[in-house]
Protein backbone atom coordinates (compact mmCIF):
# COMPACT_ATOMS: atom_id res chain seq x y z
CA UNK A 1 0.00 0.00 0.00
CA UNK A 2 1.53 3.40 -0.99
CA UNK A 3 2.72 5.47 1.98
CA UNK A 4 0.40 8.41 1.29
CA UNK A 5 -2.66 6.15 1.32
CA UNK A 6 -1.48 4.38 4.46
CA UNK A 7 -1.06 7.77 6.16
CA UNK A 8 -4.68 8.63 5.33
CA UNK A 9 -5.92 5.42 6.97
CA UNK A 10 -3.57 5.57 9.94
CA UNK A 11 -4.30 9.26 10.45
CA UNK A 12 -7.98 8.48 10.94
CA UNK A 13 -7.18 5.70 13.39
CA UNK A 14 -4.69 7.89 15.25
CA UNK A 15 -7.41 10.33 16.22
CA UNK A 16 -8.93 7.56 18.32
CA UNK A 17 -5.93 7.50 20.66
CA UNK A 18 -6.71 10.82 22.38
CA UNK A 19 -7.45 10.24 26.05
CA UNK A 20 -9.52 13.25 27.12
CA UNK A 21 -13.26 13.04 27.71
CA UNK A 22 -15.59 15.34 25.82
CA UNK A 23 -19.03 16.51 26.73
CA UNK A 24 -21.19 19.16 25.15
CA UNK A 25 -22.52 22.26 26.79
CA UNK A 26 -26.27 22.47 26.18
CA UNK A 27 -26.02 25.83 24.42
CA UNK A 28 -22.73 26.42 22.69
CA UNK A 29 -21.07 29.70 21.90
CA UNK A 30 -20.39 31.09 18.47
CA UNK A 31 -16.70 31.31 17.57
CA UNK A 32 -17.29 33.17 14.32
CA UNK A 33 -20.26 34.81 12.71
CA UNK A 34 -19.43 35.33 9.05
CA UNK A 35 -21.81 37.75 7.41
CA UNK A 36 -21.99 36.42 3.88
CA UNK A 37 -25.27 38.28 3.66
CA UNK A 38 -25.55 42.00 4.33
CA UNK A 39 -27.41 42.71 7.54
CA UNK A 40 -30.17 44.50 5.66
CA UNK A 41 -31.08 41.25 3.90
CA UNK A 42 -31.53 39.34 7.17
CA UNK A 43 -35.03 38.92 8.57
CA UNK A 44 -35.26 40.91 11.79
CA UNK A 45 -37.10 38.86 14.39
CA UNK A 46 -38.08 39.80 17.93
CA UNK A 47 -38.53 36.81 20.24
CA UNK A 48 -40.51 37.62 23.36
CA UNK A 49 -39.93 35.65 26.51
CA UNK A 50 -42.58 32.95 26.67
CA UNK A 51 -45.20 33.20 29.40
CA UNK A 52 -44.52 30.54 32.05
CA UNK A 53 -41.25 29.48 30.38
CA UNK A 54 -38.92 26.95 31.95
CA UNK A 55 -35.79 28.09 33.76
CA UNK A 56 -32.13 27.44 33.01
CA UNK A 57 -30.92 25.27 30.16
CA UNK A 58 -34.45 24.20 29.16
CA UNK A 59 -35.74 27.75 28.61
CA UNK A 60 -37.74 27.35 25.41
CA UNK A 61 -37.52 30.92 24.08
CA UNK A 62 -33.75 31.00 24.73
CA UNK A 63 -33.20 27.77 22.77
CA UNK A 64 -35.26 29.10 19.86
CA UNK A 65 -33.21 32.31 19.93
CA UNK A 66 -29.92 30.43 19.67
CA UNK A 67 -31.22 28.20 16.86
CA UNK A 68 -32.36 31.15 14.76
CA UNK A 69 -29.22 33.19 15.46
CA UNK A 70 -27.14 30.30 14.16
CA UNK A 71 -29.20 29.90 11.01
CA UNK A 72 -27.50 32.84 9.28
CA UNK A 73 -30.92 34.08 8.09
CA UNK A 74 -32.05 36.21 11.03
CA UNK A 75 -30.98 39.19 13.03
CA UNK A 76 -32.48 38.56 16.45
CA UNK A 77 -33.65 41.70 18.25
CA UNK A 78 -33.15 41.53 21.99
CA UNK A 79 -36.40 41.49 23.94
CA UNK A 80 -36.32 41.51 27.73
CA UNK A 81 -40.06 41.40 28.29
CA UNK A 82 -42.70 38.71 28.25
CA UNK A 83 -45.37 39.16 25.58
CA UNK A 84 -48.43 38.62 27.82
CA UNK A 85 -51.01 37.87 25.12
CA UNK A 86 -49.94 35.67 22.22
CA UNK A 87 -53.33 36.10 20.56
CA UNK A 88 -52.85 39.79 19.76
CA UNK A 89 -49.90 42.15 19.34
CA UNK A 90 -49.24 45.88 19.11
CA UNK A 91 -47.68 45.84 15.66
CA UNK A 92 -46.64 49.50 15.69
CA UNK A 93 -44.70 48.97 18.93
CA UNK A 94 -42.72 46.09 17.44
CA UNK A 95 -42.07 48.04 14.27
CA UNK A 96 -40.43 50.75 16.36
CA UNK A 97 -38.21 48.01 17.77
CA UNK A 98 -37.05 47.31 14.22
CA UNK A 99 -38.71 43.89 14.00
CA UNK A 100 -40.08 42.46 10.76
CA UNK A 101 -41.64 39.54 12.58
CA UNK A 102 -42.43 38.70 16.21
CA UNK A 103 -42.48 35.31 17.90
CA UNK A 104 -44.51 35.06 21.11
CA UNK A 105 -45.53 32.07 23.16
CA UNK A 106 -46.90 30.67 26.39
CA UNK A 107 -46.10 27.48 28.26
CA UNK A 108 -48.10 25.54 30.81
CA UNK A 109 -47.04 22.48 32.83
CA UNK A 110 -49.65 19.85 33.68
CA UNK A 111 -48.98 16.43 35.23
CA UNK A 112 -45.45 16.04 33.93
CA UNK A 113 -46.31 17.37 30.50
CA UNK A 114 -45.97 20.77 28.88
CA UNK A 115 -48.38 22.59 26.62
CA UNK A 116 -46.78 25.25 24.44
CA UNK A 117 -48.72 27.73 22.34
CA UNK A 118 -46.81 29.97 19.96
CA UNK A 119 -47.56 32.53 17.26
CA UNK A 120 -45.36 34.16 14.62
CA UNK A 121 -46.64 37.56 13.49
CA UNK A 122 -45.92 39.92 10.60
CA UNK A 123 -45.38 43.29 12.29
CA UNK A 124 -46.39 45.21 9.15
CA UNK A 125 -49.81 43.66 8.66
CA UNK A 126 -50.31 42.29 12.16
CA UNK A 127 -51.30 39.00 10.59
CA UNK A 128 -50.26 35.61 11.94
CA UNK A 129 -47.70 33.81 9.76
CA UNK A 130 -47.76 30.51 11.63
CA UNK A 131 -48.60 29.10 15.02
CA UNK A 132 -49.54 25.94 16.81
CA UNK A 133 -50.28 24.23 20.12
CA UNK A 134 -47.80 21.52 21.12
CA UNK A 135 -48.33 19.05 23.95
CA UNK A 136 -45.59 16.63 24.99
CA UNK A 137 -43.65 15.21 27.90
CA UNK A 138 -41.72 17.69 30.04
CA UNK A 139 -38.40 16.04 29.14
CA UNK A 140 -39.14 16.87 25.48
CA UNK A 141 -39.10 20.62 26.13
CA UNK A 142 -35.88 21.18 24.19
CA UNK A 143 -37.31 19.30 21.22
CA UNK A 144 -40.35 21.56 21.33
CA UNK A 145 -38.05 24.58 21.07
CA UNK A 146 -36.25 23.05 18.07
CA UNK A 147 -39.58 22.21 16.38
CA UNK A 148 -40.71 25.82 16.75
CA UNK A 149 -37.40 27.14 15.38
CA UNK A 150 -37.74 24.76 12.40
CA UNK A 151 -41.28 26.02 11.75
CA UNK A 152 -40.17 29.67 11.85
CA UNK A 153 -37.23 28.99 9.51
CA UNK A 154 -39.43 27.22 6.99
CA UNK A 155 -42.16 29.87 7.02
CA UNK A 156 -39.75 32.70 6.18
CA UNK A 157 -38.37 30.78 3.20
CA UNK A 158 -35.31 29.10 4.70
CA UNK A 159 -36.46 25.61 3.79
CA UNK A 160 -37.06 22.73 6.16
CA UNK A 161 -35.20 23.39 9.40
CA UNK A 162 -32.53 21.02 10.77
CA UNK A 163 -32.71 21.97 14.45
CA UNK A 164 -34.87 19.03 15.60
CA UNK A 165 -32.60 16.45 13.98
CA UNK A 166 -29.83 14.50 15.71
CA UNK A 167 -26.09 14.09 15.36
CA UNK A 168 -23.73 11.23 16.14
CA UNK A 169 -20.00 11.44 16.86
CA UNK A 170 -17.13 9.45 18.34
CA UNK A 171 -15.55 10.25 21.72
CA UNK A 172 -13.23 8.49 24.10
CA UNK A 173 -13.80 8.32 27.82
CA UNK A 174 -11.22 7.48 30.44
CA UNK A 175 -11.34 3.77 29.61
CA UNK A 176 -13.65 3.30 26.62
CA UNK A 177 -14.65 4.52 23.17
CA UNK A 178 -18.21 5.64 22.49
CA UNK A 179 -20.55 6.70 19.75
CA UNK A 180 -22.85 9.28 21.27
CA UNK A 181 -26.07 10.77 19.90
CA UNK A 182 -27.18 14.31 20.70
CA UNK A 183 -29.39 17.16 19.55
CA UNK A 184 -27.83 19.44 16.94
CA UNK A 185 -26.91 21.94 19.67
CA UNK A 186 -25.09 19.22 21.66
CA UNK A 187 -27.74 18.74 24.35
CA UNK A 188 -29.51 15.52 25.34
CA UNK A 189 -26.46 13.43 24.60
CA UNK A 190 -26.64 9.70 25.22
CA UNK A 191 -24.35 6.76 24.61
CA UNK A 192 -25.50 4.60 21.69
CA UNK A 193 -22.47 2.30 21.39
CA UNK A 194 -19.49 1.74 23.66
CA UNK A 195 -16.41 -0.47 23.50
CA UNK A 196 -13.03 -0.94 25.12
CA UNK A 197 -11.58 -1.04 21.61
CA UNK A 198 -11.54 1.81 19.08
CA UNK A 199 -14.76 2.72 17.24
CA UNK A 200 -14.95 4.90 14.14
CA UNK A 201 -16.94 6.02 11.07
CA UNK A 202 -20.54 6.27 12.33
CA UNK A 203 -23.12 6.65 9.55
CA UNK A 204 -26.89 7.07 9.97
CA UNK A 205 -29.26 4.95 7.95
CA UNK A 206 -31.52 7.13 5.78
CA UNK A 207 -34.54 6.32 7.97
CA UNK A 208 -32.63 7.20 11.17
CA UNK A 209 -33.26 3.82 12.81
CA UNK A 210 -29.73 2.36 12.56
CA UNK A 211 -26.09 3.37 12.65
CA UNK A 212 -23.32 1.66 10.72
CA UNK A 213 -19.84 1.92 12.19
CA UNK A 214 -16.42 0.28 12.39
CA UNK A 215 -15.17 -1.50 15.50
CA UNK A 216 -11.77 -2.97 16.38
CA UNK A 217 -13.17 -5.45 18.93
CA UNK A 218 -11.85 -8.36 16.84
CA UNK A 219 -8.37 -6.78 16.74
CA UNK A 220 -9.09 -5.62 13.19
CA UNK A 221 -11.66 -3.27 11.58
CA UNK A 222 -15.12 -4.82 11.17
CA UNK A 223 -18.27 -3.06 9.89
CA UNK A 224 -21.36 -3.38 12.12
CA UNK A 225 -24.94 -2.14 11.88
CA UNK A 226 -26.80 -1.43 15.11
CA UNK A 227 -30.51 -0.77 15.67
CA UNK A 228 -30.86 2.26 17.93
CA UNK A 229 -34.20 1.29 19.49
CA UNK A 230 -33.20 -2.22 20.53
CA UNK A 231 -29.39 -2.20 20.58
CA UNK A 232 -29.39 -5.26 18.31
CA UNK A 233 -26.14 -5.43 16.34
CA UNK A 234 -25.20 -7.23 13.14
CA UNK A 235 -21.67 -7.67 11.80
CA UNK A 236 -22.13 -7.16 8.07
CA UNK A 237 -18.52 -6.99 6.86
CA UNK A 238 -15.93 -9.11 8.65
CA UNK A 239 -13.78 -10.19 5.75
CA UNK A 240 -10.07 -10.91 5.71
CA UNK A 241 -8.22 -7.62 5.91
CA UNK A 242 -9.48 -4.16 6.91
CA UNK A 243 -13.22 -3.47 6.60
CA UNK A 244 -13.89 0.26 6.84
CA UNK A 245 -15.68 3.45 5.68
CA UNK A 246 -19.32 2.26 5.53
CA UNK A 247 -21.97 4.40 3.82
CA UNK A 248 -25.69 3.80 3.24
CA UNK A 249 -27.52 3.71 -0.06
CA UNK A 250 -30.44 6.18 -0.22
CA UNK A 251 -33.01 3.37 -0.28
CA UNK A 252 -31.83 2.09 3.13
CA UNK A 253 -31.17 -1.40 1.70
CA UNK A 254 -27.43 -1.57 0.96
CA UNK A 255 -24.12 -0.20 2.17
CA UNK A 256 -20.86 0.46 0.36
CA UNK A 257 -17.59 -0.01 2.25
CA UNK A 258 -13.85 -0.31 1.70
CA UNK A 259 -12.03 -3.62 2.10
CA UNK A 260 -8.23 -3.64 2.16
CA UNK A 261 -6.66 -7.03 1.57
CA UNK A 262 -3.49 -8.07 -0.18
CA UNK A 263 -2.15 -4.53 0.19
CA UNK A 264 -4.89 -2.71 -1.75
CA UNK A 265 -8.19 -1.12 -0.69
CA UNK A 266 -11.24 -1.73 -2.86
CA UNK A 267 -14.88 -0.63 -2.69
CA UNK A 268 -17.62 -3.23 -2.22
CA UNK A 269 -21.37 -3.05 -1.69
CA UNK A 270 -23.46 -5.35 0.48
CA UNK A 271 -27.03 -5.74 1.70
CA UNK A 272 -27.79 -4.28 5.12
CA UNK A 273 -28.22 -7.83 6.45
CA UNK A 274 -24.70 -8.81 5.31
CA UNK A 275 -25.70 -10.77 2.19
CA UNK A 276 -24.97 -10.32 -1.52
CA UNK A 277 -21.53 -8.70 -1.44
CA UNK A 278 -20.37 -7.18 -4.74
CA UNK A 279 -16.93 -5.85 -5.69
CA UNK A 280 -17.22 -2.46 -7.38
CA UNK A 281 -13.64 -1.34 -7.99
CA UNK A 282 -11.32 -3.63 -9.94
CA UNK A 283 -7.96 -1.99 -10.60
CA UNK A 284 -4.41 -1.87 -9.21
CA UNK A 285 -5.15 1.22 -7.07
CA UNK A 286 -6.45 2.07 -3.61
CA UNK A 287 -10.09 3.20 -3.40
CA UNK A 288 -11.83 4.17 -0.15
CA UNK A 289 -14.36 6.56 1.50
CA UNK A 290 -17.36 5.75 -0.73
CA UNK A 291 -20.36 8.07 -0.67
CA UNK A 292 -23.65 7.43 -2.53
CA UNK A 293 -25.24 10.13 -4.66
CA UNK A 294 -28.78 11.04 -3.49
CA UNK A 295 -30.35 9.25 -6.46
CA UNK A 296 -28.40 6.08 -5.66
CA UNK A 297 -27.04 5.79 -9.19
CA UNK A 298 -23.39 6.62 -8.48
CA UNK A 299 -20.67 6.68 -5.83
CA UNK A 300 -18.10 9.32 -4.99
CA UNK A 301 -14.86 8.00 -3.48
CA UNK A 302 -11.22 8.76 -2.70
CA UNK A 303 -8.45 7.10 -4.74
CA UNK A 304 -4.71 7.31 -5.34
CA UNK A 305 -4.98 6.16 -8.96
CA UNK A 306 -3.24 9.25 -10.39
CA UNK A 307 -0.45 9.22 -7.79
CA UNK A 308 -2.15 11.64 -5.40
CA UNK A 309 -5.25 11.39 -3.22
CA UNK A 310 -8.20 12.69 -5.23
CA UNK A 311 -11.98 12.30 -5.42
CA UNK A 312 -13.65 10.32 -8.20
CA UNK A 313 -17.16 9.36 -9.25
CA UNK A 314 -18.36 6.06 -10.67
CA UNK A 315 -21.61 4.27 -11.46
CA UNK A 316 -22.80 1.88 -8.75
CA UNK A 317 -21.73 -1.03 -10.95
CA UNK A 318 -18.15 0.30 -10.95
CA UNK A 319 -18.18 1.66 -14.50
CA UNK A 320 -17.72 5.17 -15.93
CA UNK A 321 -15.07 6.37 -13.49
CA UNK A 322 -14.55 10.15 -13.58
CA UNK A 323 -12.03 12.27 -11.69
CA UNK A 324 -13.51 15.45 -10.21
CA UNK A 325 -11.74 18.65 -11.35
CA UNK A 326 -10.50 19.77 -7.93
CA UNK A 327 -7.62 22.10 -7.17
CA UNK A 328 -4.56 20.73 -5.39
CA UNK A 329 -2.91 17.35 -4.95
CA UNK A 330 -4.71 16.16 -1.79
CA UNK A 331 -8.53 16.03 -1.69
CA UNK A 332 -10.34 13.47 0.47
CA UNK A 333 -13.52 12.68 2.48
CA UNK A 334 -16.29 13.33 -0.07
CA UNK A 335 -19.77 14.09 1.30
CA UNK A 336 -22.65 14.83 -1.07
CA UNK A 337 -25.49 17.18 -0.11
CA UNK A 338 -28.94 15.55 0.08
CA UNK A 339 -30.17 17.79 -2.76
CA UNK A 340 -27.28 16.56 -4.94
CA UNK A 341 -25.97 20.05 -5.74
CA UNK A 342 -22.85 20.27 -3.55
CA UNK A 343 -19.92 18.05 -2.67
CA UNK A 344 -18.09 18.76 0.60
CA UNK A 345 -14.51 17.57 0.96
CA UNK A 346 -11.26 18.15 2.85
CA UNK A 347 -8.36 19.66 0.91
CA UNK A 348 -4.75 20.09 1.99
CA UNK A 349 -3.50 23.44 0.74
CA UNK A 350 -0.79 25.77 2.04
CA UNK A 351 -0.07 23.38 4.90
CA UNK A 352 -3.68 23.33 6.20
CA UNK A 353 -6.49 20.79 6.03
CA UNK A 354 -9.60 22.81 5.24
CA UNK A 355 -13.25 22.26 4.37
CA UNK A 356 -14.34 23.06 0.82
CA UNK A 357 -17.52 22.62 -1.18
CA UNK A 358 -17.72 22.01 -4.90
CA UNK A 359 -20.75 23.26 -6.83
CA UNK A 360 -21.26 20.22 -9.04
CA UNK A 361 -23.01 22.07 -11.84
CA UNK A 362 -20.66 25.05 -12.13
CA UNK A 363 -17.44 23.43 -10.90
CA UNK A 364 -16.80 26.34 -8.52
CA UNK A 365 -14.93 25.56 -5.28
CA UNK A 366 -15.67 27.49 -2.08
CA UNK A 367 -13.51 27.35 1.06
CA UNK A 368 -15.63 27.24 4.22
CA UNK A 369 -13.08 26.77 7.02
CA UNK A 370 -9.65 27.95 8.09
CA UNK A 371 -8.20 24.66 9.38
CA UNK A 372 -5.55 23.85 10.36
CA UNK A 373 -6.82 20.26 10.77
CA UNK A 374 -10.41 19.85 9.66
CA UNK A 375 -11.94 16.41 9.07
CA UNK A 376 -15.08 14.41 8.36
CA UNK A 377 -17.66 16.76 6.75
CA UNK A 378 -21.31 15.76 7.06
CA UNK A 379 -24.29 17.61 5.55
CA UNK A 380 -27.44 18.57 7.40
CA UNK A 381 -30.51 16.90 5.86
CA UNK A 382 -31.65 20.26 4.44
CA UNK A 383 -28.32 20.64 2.55
CA UNK A 384 -27.79 24.14 4.00
CA UNK A 385 -25.26 23.35 6.75
CA UNK A 386 -22.18 21.16 7.16
CA UNK A 387 -20.82 19.74 10.40
CA UNK A 388 -17.16 18.80 10.63
CA UNK A 389 -14.43 18.07 13.18
CA UNK A 390 -11.93 20.85 13.78
CA UNK A 391 -8.66 20.55 15.67
CA UNK A 392 -6.39 23.45 16.54
CA UNK A 393 -3.39 22.70 18.77
CA UNK A 394 -4.76 20.61 21.65
CA UNK A 395 -8.40 21.63 21.22
CA UNK A 396 -10.82 19.51 19.22
CA UNK A 397 -14.48 20.25 18.70
CA UNK A 398 -17.34 20.00 16.25
CA UNK A 399 -18.10 22.98 14.07
CA UNK A 400 -21.04 23.85 11.85
CA UNK A 401 -20.95 26.19 8.86
CA UNK A 402 -23.62 27.34 6.42
CA UNK A 403 -22.79 26.46 2.82
CA UNK A 404 -22.99 30.16 1.89
CA UNK A 405 -20.71 31.16 4.79
CA UNK A 406 -23.45 33.19 6.47
CA UNK A 407 -23.06 31.39 9.78
CA UNK A 408 -20.29 29.45 11.48
CA UNK A 409 -20.10 28.26 15.06
CA UNK A 410 -18.57 25.62 17.30
CA UNK A 411 -20.18 23.33 19.84
CA UNK A 412 -18.50 23.90 23.18
CA UNK A 413 -16.67 20.92 24.57
CA UNK A 414 -14.43 19.82 27.39
CA UNK A 415 -11.45 17.74 26.35
CA UNK A 416 -10.09 16.93 22.93
CA UNK A 417 -11.43 13.51 22.00
CA UNK A 418 -14.30 14.31 19.65
CA UNK A 419 -14.28 13.50 15.97
CA UNK A 420 -16.12 11.97 13.01
CA UNK A 421 -19.53 13.67 13.25
CA UNK A 422 -22.50 12.32 11.31
CA UNK A 423 -25.64 14.42 10.85
CA UNK A 424 -28.83 12.38 11.06
CA UNK A 425 -31.85 12.56 8.74
CA UNK A 426 -35.10 14.42 9.32
CA UNK A 427 -37.17 12.70 11.97
CA UNK A 428 -40.67 11.59 11.07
Amino acid sequence: MPSRFRRLTLGIIATLSSSSFLSFSPISKTFAQDSGKKDKYLTRIAIGKFVGDLAGEDNVSAIITVDLQRSGLFRVISVDDVVPDVSAIDQSFWRTKGADILLAGALRQVDGRIEVKYRLYDTITGGMITGSMLNTKLEQSRNVAHWIADDVLEKIGGGQGPFATRIAYVVRGSDEYRIEIADTDGANQRVAISSKKPIMSPKWSPDGSRIAYVSFESSKPVVHVQELSTGKRLSIANYKGSNSAPTWSPDNRRLAFALASDGLSKIFSINADGTDIKKLSINPYNDTEPCYSPDGKSLFFTSDRDGTLQIYKMDIDGNNILKLPLTGSYNISPSISPNGQLLAFISHRDGRFQLYVLELESGREIRLSDGPRDRSPSFAPNSRYIMYANQSRDLSHLAIVAVDGSSRYALESRGNAIHEPAWGPFQK
